[in-house]
Formats: C-alpha cells, sequence, structure tokens
C-alpha cells in the first residue's frame, strides 16, 4: 500500500475543471545528424515495446466513503501505453505558434482519474526536422523537482548512446533508513505542535514571523491575476544564455535564483504597466524550495517548502529591485535553514493556509492576496544530453495556474541555457506571450544596470 503525504492528498482533492493539477514539460530535440525520414516514429515503436511500469506509473486514485479522496494509492494491474503514450504532428509550418497552441490545449485537459495520472505526446514536424516531447504528471504522484530528475535518468551524456530508458520504466531510489521512521502524516502531525507551539528551531520561525523576517500572507495587493479562473490554459516560453545569467549574478554578489526572480518581477511590473493595472505596493510572489536530503534523489511525493518573496515591483531601477528581493530571500532562506524538512513543510502550510479561504463562500473578494503568484526554478542538465543521440535543445517547464493566482513561472536550465515555461488562464491572462518579450528587455537593462 502507498501512501499519499498530506500535501499530495490536498493536490487530489483540490483539483477541478478549472483547476487540473499536473505539471508538465515541453523538451524539444535536435535529430542526430545522420536520422532518417523514420527517426521520430522508430523512437515511438521502441517507447511502445518498453511495458515493463513500475509502481509509481501505475497508480491511480482510490475513493473512499463515495466521492472523498483516499490518504491511499491504488495500482492499475495493466497500463495501456497507448492511451498514455501518442504521436501526433503539427501543421505547417510547425513553428512556435503551432507548438505552443497545441500544449496549451493538452496542458488545459484533466487526466484521467480511472487511469494511471499521467500521460506523454512524442510530436513531429517542427521547424528544422526537430520534434518534441510533451508529459503531463499529476502533482500528487511528483513535484517538479522529482519530474526533472526523473527526466535527466532518461537522458545520456553520450550523443551515441543507443539504449532508451522510458520514464515510466525506472524505479524509485531505495529509500535511506530514516526515511521509513514512520508515514508522512505521523511525520507531519509530530511537525505541527512544535511550530506552534514554538520548541527548537521551530522558535525561531514563529520569532521570524513575528519580527518581520519572513512575507507574512495577505501581504500580497490585488491585481488582474488574483481573479477566479477557467480551465483553458495558454502558454509561452523562452531561452537565454545562462553566461547573461552569470555575469549579473556575479556582478550584484546574488543568486541565479535571485536573478530569475528579478527578470520576472520586470517582466510583471512592464506587463502591468501596459495595462494601467500596477499596484503601488509590491506583488508577492510564493517559492518553492526543495527541502529534500541530497540522498533523496527522485523521490515520490511533495518535498517543497514555500517561501514568499517581495518582488519589488514598485521600484523602476532594475538594480535596486534587484537587491530588495535578493534580500527578501536570504532572510526567509536563513529561517527555513534552521528546520528540519517536516517541519519546512509544515510551516509553509501555516503560511499558505489563508489561501483556504478563498474557497469558503464569501470571502472570494479579500482585500489582500496570500500572494499574488508562483515563481519556480528547477536545475535542470548541467551539460549537453541526448535521447538515441537526439540533443535536448529546449527543456520548459510548465506548472500549475491556481485560482486567484492566473499566472505560473516555472524555470528550469538546459545545459547552457536557461529556459522559462509560463501557463496562465487564457481567458485571464490577455496576450502572454507577450510577457517573453518583456523578459528579454528585462535582462538586457539589469545589464546595462550592473556594469
Amino acid at each position: 500500500m502507498d501512501l499519499l503525504n498530506p500535501i499530495d492528498a490536498i493536490f487530489l482533492a483540490t483539483e477541478s475543471r478549472e483547476h487540473p493539477m499536473h505539471v508538465g514539460g515541453l523538451q524539444v530535440f535536435e535529430p542526430p545528424t545522420d536520422a532518417g525520414p523514420g527517426f521520430v516514429a522508430s523512437l515511438y515503436e521502441e517507447l511502445m515495446a518498453t511495458t515493463d511500469v513500475q509502481s509509481r506509473f501505475r497508480r491511480c486514485q482510490r475513493r473512499i466513503l463515495g466521492n472523498f479522496s483516499s490518504v491511499v494509492w491504488s495500482h492499475a494491474a495493466e497500463v495501456d501505453l497507448g492511451y498514455h503514450v501518442r504521436r501526433c504532428a503539427l501543421p505547417a509550418p510547425g513553428g512556435p505558434t503551432e507548438l505552443l497552441d497545441l500544449v496549451g490545449r493538452l496542458h488545459s485537459t484533466l487526466l484521467d482519474r480511472h487511469r494511471p495520472l499521467w500521460e506523454g505526446r512524442v510530436i513531429e514536424g517542427l521547424s528544422g526536422d526537430r520534434f518534441a516531447v510533451y508529459v503531463k504528471v499529476h502533482h500528487a504522484l511528483m513535484d517538479g523537482v522529482s519530474a526533472l530528475r526523473l527526466l535527466q535518468r532518461t537522458l545520456t551524456d553520450d550523443p551515441y548512446a543507443t539504449r532508451l530508458r522510458a520514464p515510466w520504466t525506472i524505479g524509485r531510489p531505495e529509500p535511506e533508513p530514516d526515511d521509513t521512521a514512520g508515514n508522512p502524516w505521523d511525520q507531519l502531525r509530530k511537525a505541527l505542535p512544535r511550530l506552534t507551539t514554538g520548541v527548537g528551531g521551530a522558535a525561531t520561525a514563529v520569532r521570524a514571523l513575528t519580527d518581520g523576517r519572513l512575507e507574512l500572507p495577505l501581504s500580497a495587493p490585488p491585481t488582474m491575476f488574483n481573479v477566479p479562473i477557467g480551465g483553458a490554459r495558454s502558454v509561452a516560453v523562452g531561452s537565454w544564455p545562462l553566461d547573461r545569467i552569470h555575469a549579473v549574478r556575479r556582478a550584484t554578489g546574488t543568486t541565479v535564483n535571485d536573478v530569475v526572480l528579478a527578470l520576472s518581477s520586470a517582466a510583471l511590473r512592464a506587463y502591468l504597466l501596459e495595462r494601467n493595472a500596477l499596484p503601488d505596493k509590491p506583488l508577492v510572489a510564493m517559492v518553492p524550495v526543495n527541502v529534500r536530503r541530497a540522498t533523496e534523489t527522485d523521490s515520490d511525493g511533495n518535498m517543497v517548502a514555500a517561501l514568499l518573496c517581495n518582488l519589488g515591483t514598485d521600484i523602476a531601477d532594475p538594480a535596486q529591485r534587484l537587491e530588495t528581493i535578493s534580500a527578501s530571500m536570504l532572510a526567509a532562506k536563513q529561517v527555513y535553514a534552521q528546520l528540519p524538512p517536516l517541519e519546512a513543510v509544515a510551516l509553509s502550510a501555516l503560511l499558505m493556509s489563508p489561501i483556504g479561504l478563498t474557497l469558503v463562500p464569501g470571502f472570494q473578494a479579500l482585500p489582500r492576496m496570500p500572494f499574488n503568484l508562483v515563481i519556480s526554478n528547477v536545475p535542470g542538465p548541467s551539460k549537453p544530453v541526448y535521447l538515441q543521440g537526439a540533443r535536448l535543445d529546449r527543456n520548459y517547464p510548465l506548472s500549475i495556474p491556481f485560482d486567484g493566482q492566473a499566472m505560473n513561472i516555472t524555470v528550469t536550465s538546459t545545459a547552457d541555457t536557461l529556459d522559462f515555461g509560463l501557463v496562465g488562464c487564457r481567458r485571464s491572462v490577455p496576450r502572454l506571450s507577450s510577457m517573453i518579450d518583456h523578459l528579454d528587455t528585462a535582462l538586457t537593462d539589469l545589464e546595462n544596470a550592473t556594469r
């Protein structure tokens, strides 16, 4: 029997047509120079022949007491790979518009609760003889860190390797001895009292909340993003050389994640200014931070803490805005660094608890928001990687907009590039693609301001 941890159970319980709770990824590959016209078809046929489906890719939702979600997974005896992994092609000319239109539609649809909670598409017809792979997995099954680490285990740094490793054939690593000490619900039950009574490292967290070192929920100003959302999604992607990001990082003494947040902040500021909708007070981002130990490489479920970051969108100067963001993140990290992983997750749950009020009738129009959007940065492969000789060229992570947070920004790296994946409610966030232009301008402005 596989037990869901509390966060995983929440992702299952809160899903609806308006709120698909899956994370996804769009990988774009350059075929090997000697690839023939049947390369992708052959790749797909080989994928279909890999029928050794591991336990986590057989997981289905189990219900008890009618429509109430259980806290345990059931497992499918048979997995119909022809349903879960399909081959399709783009219409001409096979450019970014056609690709993102398809991916936006795929990312909008719910996963079938009667089957294991994952799907994939092998997409042909991209310009330049490239092909793409789109995969989505329910967030209850694995978080973005787990998904990207699993992806890396399917690829190789050897451009001549021909072995194919399908994600569903890869088992999870063996747990460390202390990983089995109590189930997640017991661990969370033990962590919460420590936070609420101020014991040990938890006392530091409670003091940080009261003395202003942590951004508090309900401190974010309402924006056009903080509205009820529909189920249709739009997707926008963009890539920039990591060398440019590192140059800004070195010049300012900040981190790559600080620079990512600064670029996102500048783009959000420009997007809202275009619409005369920029609040006087700074936007607040929820920034997920991985709290797994180094030994927990791609464990199932969700082990992330939620930091709240002041994005400084009220500041016009790019360098000052980056300084504000870096200080906000540093203060939060110092608090969380003193907590064991389960206490960090429990503190996150306390910080995020006001968002539940928005689901209660009469509270949808709260004067302040828990936070304005989620911005996440998950490290990807640090050197070129290949799939049967096809080089991974771009790796765009795609995550979840929530009711009241109509846009999500997720970032990862691919060898020498930084890849942004933006997902928005198609109705509430018009012209999401303009955010990519704003991100490009933001990087140039930050380079000029920090030289």
